[in-house]
């Protein structure tokens, strides 16, 4: 069981940054992966950004925050950190952690994942 917490959200002007942290209640093992996902009203959850613990596989981003978003990790302190920079109001949305225990790569999709955090606003106006 691997429990998720999130913070780091709020509420910032485009063009703003803030960086999200996700703090997992067990250590991250190689073969696990973690993601960064997120919803705004009226859509479906999107992934956004992953993360592969392991030998290669490495991180892979959504299309829309390549460039912007960052995803890395800090081991000793089991956190997911992502920064976002070059916010746009289209990043605005319910942001959520996310880990699986088994994985053979970096993964964006939703049912890959076994565990959530609870989720952290971001808001940005224009």
């Amino acid at each position: 069981q691997v429990q998720l917490v999130e913070s780091g959200g709020g509420s910032v002007q485009a063009g703003g940054s803030l960086k999200l942290s996700c703090v997992a209640s067990t250590h991250i093992y190689n073969g696990y992966c973690m993601g960064w996902f997120r919803q705004a009203p009226g859509k479906e959850r999107e992934g956004v950004a992953a993360i592969y613990f392991g030998g290669g596989a490495g991180t892979i981003y959504a299309d829309s925050v390549k460039g912007r978003f960052t995803i890395s990790h800090d081991n000793a302190k089991n956190t997911l950190l992502l920064q976002m920079n070059s916010l746009e109001p289209e990043d605005t949305a319910l942001y959520y952690c996310a880990a699986a225990t088994f994985c053979l790569y970096a993964s964006m999709e939703a049912d890959d994942y076994s565990y959530w955090g609870q989720g952290t606003q971001v808001t940005v106006s224009s």
